[in-house]
């Protein structure tokens, strides 16, 4: 899987961007075709947004998610594409 992370109005972080592998990491079991993700995650005031875009063989799923802690809303944004990927799955068979 091909995962670029981009930060906008924050400082790249490491412990940041290795979490979000770690979590997109799950999603490979769900998909067989080569997948690329990317990754923005904005600080904007007191808000942490995460969005990825994950795309594979012929699919883009797009998900967001807004919290005050960057790290819950990685958390949300990843449960919210593996749901989404696994209707997905269910939809094509």
């Amino acid at each position: 899987m091909q995962i670029s992370v981009t930060f906008r109005n924050t400082e790249s972080k490491e412990v940041l961007r290795e979490y979000v592998q770690e979590k997109l990491s799950k999603l490979k079991k769900y998909m067989d075709s080569p997948l690329e993700a990317n990754v923005v995650l904005t600080v904007e005031k007191h808000r942490h947004i995460a969005e990825i875009t994950l795309v594979a063989n012929r699919i883009t799923i797009n998900a967001q998610e807004e919290t005050e802690d960057m790290f819950s809303a990685i958390d949300r944004v990843t449960d919210k594409l593996e749901r989404q990927v696994l209707k997905y799955k269910d939809k094509i068979r």
